[in-house]
């Protein structure tokens, strides 16, 4: 049969798998870290009626620069985080994956490089592949923090185009602080971005590291709509920046890129910011009774500061997942060694993933 390989594909496609986490029909799932909570039937209805003005249009394309979604963005940020940010600062595209592609299409490309530190979002590697440019894997500590001074000798070292850091780390859970943030683009210097991608900010402790952005051009904030919001069906992410770099992304973002339907739906969420950043809270509640519980059972929790929890110490994580697995919960297994990912649930489903580390225990002795 003919594969991939078999096809004229780029050489460094060869031999590669798609990204992708197992979906698998089991009772309980927390392995993606979605919201679990469905969207509240108010909005499921404003959001058809937002639809539903917007299908009224759709023999005509949409607003190509989607100004009005970029508005209330805008307006979001400056709320929740008390920094002001201007409709000009915010660009959206199809999920915080789509953002960070056209990023590395402005800025990486062939003959350029982004560097980020490991284990972090495995998207960013293949998002550096699939746009031609070349990637650097910096480590993090034992505790999976930023050890700034290394990361910092590293970004000199290597003189990466474009620097990424996850704030909070995915899988690991870390928040970066500000200052450290700050070293790393004083090391990278103005010819290179600096992307903190802050896909679980809301869920996190500290601040957001948004207000950086005042003063500093090749500073980017990335964020999704996925996670706080509970719209990952939606694929919705977005950034802020100075105005230039939006400038810069509209160069090579696909003309019309964000469709009326999903603008439709953003927007409707957006006017029920209140109540689903309600949920957020729930969640963060529930994160931390889970870790809790699993340190009293004598498991190692990484510092969690999002909506979800890498714990250990397992000498094989992938026997602990398929163990877990078949009491009907699914998590995730990174590759990180001696660990696993669990996305936070309701509280039933919590539960269920409490009782199966429970078994793990008596079993394992982990």
């Amino acid at each position: 049969m003919t594969g991939i390989d078999d096809l004229p594909v780029r050489d460094e496609l060869k031999g590669k798998s798609p990204y992708g986490a197992p979906q698998l029909d089991v009772p309980v799932r927390l392995n993606t870290n979605e919201n679990p909570y469905p969207l509240p039937e108010p909005l499921v209805a404003r959001i058809a009626e937002r639809v539903a003005e917007a299908a009224r249009n759709l023999n005509r394309y949409p607003d190509r620069d989607a100004v009005e979604l970029r508005t209330e963005l805008a307006t979001y940020l400056t709320r929740t985080t008390g920094y002001r940010v201007g409709a000009d600062q915010v660009w959206a595209a199809n999920g915080s994956n789509e953002v960070l592609q056209q990023l590395l299409q402005a800025f990486g490309g062939p003959g350029r490089t982004a560097l980020g530190f490991e284990p972090s979002y495995s998207m960013h590697p293949l998002l550096a592949r699939g746009t031609n440019t070349g990637w650097i894997s910096a480590p993090r500590r034992a505790d999976f923090s930023l050890d700034v001074p290394a990361a910092v000798e590293a970004i000199r070292a290597h003189k990466p185009h474009v620097v990424f850091v996850t704030s909070p780390n995915n899988p690991t859970g870390n928040a970066v602080a500000a200052e450290d943030v700050l070293a790393l683009y004083e090391a990278a210097g103005r010819d290179a971005m600096v992307i903190v991608d802050e896909a679980y900010t809301e869920f996190s402790h500290g601040a957001s590291l948004l207000s950086l952005i005042e003063g500093r051009p090749n500073l980017v904030i990335s964020r999704t709509m996925s996670k706080a919001f509970g719209a990952a069906g939606l694929r919705l992410g977005y950034l802020a920046a100075h105005p230039a770099v939006v400038d810069a992304v509209q160069l090579v973002r696909l003309p019309y890129h964000l469709s009326a339907v999903n603008q439709a739906t953003a927007l409707a969420a957006l006017e029920y910011t209140d109540t689903l950043l309600g949920y957020v809270e729930q969640l963060k509640s529930e994160r931390d009774r889970v870790v809790a519980e699993l340190v009293d059972l004598g498991f190692d929790v990484t510092v969690a500061d999002a909506n979800f929890l890498q714990f250990g110490v397992f000498q094989d994580p992938h026997a602990v997942w398929q163990f877990i697995l078949d009491r009907g919960v699914l998590i995730r297994d990174n590759g990180v060694p001696g660990r696993l990912r669990m996305s936070v649930g309701t509280p039933e489903e919590n539960d269920a993933f409490l009782d199966a580390a429970r078994e793990v225990k008596k079993e394992f002795g982990a």
